[in-house]
């Protein structure tokens, strides 16, 4: 396994420098430490809905079966230190995470909340992986290298299994101008939510070409307290580049309502030696939501022009806004429009409990000569509660459901989906 020099450098010599700083200094780093322990129980059942199912079991060839169900319990630590005294601070945080397997077989497994042997396609008996992120502070400007979750336009870290998916490499946050949210990294291995082993970024929807990696720079700046604009540059190297850029707009209204225009645009190409083959995606989405009281009520629309689908790291969440539970809504061509729905019960007497249901329509979509246009559409509903008894504080649970039918693949094209999700989070100090 290859890591960039660049990310091990700054890694080792964080951390170096950082334990090597007299105990004096380390007043902050003890003071504004903090540790979490996350105890997530997951159920998913996935319903493949065909009567003759051709969803191959692993290990059992020539077998098929016609739903997947798992039940696992997962355990997430989560430590951070602060950072020590002086013009540059530093200091280190750690993730644990653990995977047990409740309920699986060969014969149910493939949800994405345990990992699955390629031989028999069981499910181990439990999983675990350790990471480590040292980190500097310089002013307002914090760098990272190691273990690293993120949340961009240009990459989204997966947190909807059991464990999240983590990236190994170096990130940097910049503060400096005010309004302006920097960000700029480079990213080599990823370990996917159901898996232990570092592997190769891929491209979604081709995952047999790889590279070790993956820039990104770009920023938000707020112009006003309701205008925000963004801008991102990503390169997965000798696979695919992409120019994003992003208007978010919200206006306050009378009593409490708002209006909020979120805007999206991303222009995707082939870069270097092209090991994916030729790419070119160009994608515009948006939604526009308005508020009032406990009700929220949003419509996007979503449409792809170009000879490839979207591009975006393989297993990661793509930046669109028809990108729900199931589907990405963004095929070759694909035309998409959303309606979705939340209520907030607080404004009912009942604070901590929330409702979510949208439904996503897709058609136009490119399957190639000789093939009817693709069509897919998907309903989804997402009721949650978190716990406001001071004794419970810290105790979630979430049902989701989602219906999914579509004409794009023969094996999965129609889904029925549930996930129960009992959560319980508390600090360690």
């Amino acid at each position: 396994m290859r890591i960039n020099p660049l990310s091990r450098a700054v890694t080792l010599a964080v951390l170096g420098c950082g334990l090597s700083m007299p105990m004096l200094a380390h007043a902050e780093f003890i003071k504004d430490s903090k540790g979490t322990i996350e105890l997530r129980n997951f159920y998913m059942n996935r319903d493949y809905r065909q009567d003759a199912p051709q969803v191959p079991i692993k290990g059992k060839p020539g077998d098929t079966k016609a739903y997947s169900a798992e039940w696992a319990q997962g355990f997430l630590v989560r430590l951070e230190s602060g950072f020590t005294e002086g013009p540059v601070g530093f200091g280190v945080d750690g993730l644990g995470l653990v995977g047990v397997r409740l309920d699986s077989g060969r014969g149910r497994s493939g949800t994405g909340l345990l990992p699955s042997s390629n031989e028999t396609g069981e499910a181990p008996s439990e999983y675990a992986s350790l990471g480590a992120t040292g980190k500097m502070r310089i002013s307002k400007s914090v760098l990272k290298g190691g273990t690293l979750q993120l949340k961009n336009p240009a990459v989204g870290s997966n947190d909807s299994r059991l464990l999240p998916q983590t990236f190994l490499g170096t990130h940097g946050n910049m503060l400096e101008i005010e309004g302006l949210d920097f960000n700029a990294g480079q990213l080599e291995k990823v370990k996917q939510r159901d898996s232990t082993d570092n592997q190769d970024l891929t491209l979604n929807g081709k995952p047999l070409e790889s590279s070790d990696h993956f820039q990104f720079a770009g920023g938000t700046y707020a112009l006003t307290k309701e205008l925000s604009l963004a801008y991102y540059y990503s390169k997965l190297e000798d696979i695919y580049s992409q120019n994003f850029g992003g208007i978010i707009y919200t206006l306050p209204l009378a009593d409490g309502q708002f209006i909020k225009a979120d805007l999206r645009y991303a222009k995707s190409d082939d870069t270097g030696d092209n090991k994916a083959g030729s790419l070119d995606n160009k994608s515009a989405n948006g939604m526009l939501s308005y508020g009032i009281g406990a009700h929220t009520f949003s419509a996007a629309y979503q449409q792809m022009n170009g000879d490839n689908a979207f591009a975006y790291i393989g297993g990661t969440d793509p930046y669109l806004v028809n990108y729900v539970q199931i589907g990405d809504f963004a095929g070759i061509d694909e035309k998409s429009w959303q309606a979705r729905y939340d209520l907030n019960f607080a404004s009912y007497g009942i604070p901590g409990l929330s409702l979510m249901t949208r439904y996503v329509n897709g058609d136009n979509i490119d399957r190639g000569s000789n093939v009817s246009e693709g069509e897919e559409w998907e309903r989804d509903t997402d009721i949650a509660y978190a716990f406001q008894d001071e004794a419970l504080k810290g105790l979630a649970v979430k049902w989701r459901n989602a219906t999914y039918r579509s004409n794009l693949n023969k094996g999965t094209k129609d889904l029925d989906e549930n996930r129960l999700i009992i959560s319980y989070t508390t600090a360690l100090w």
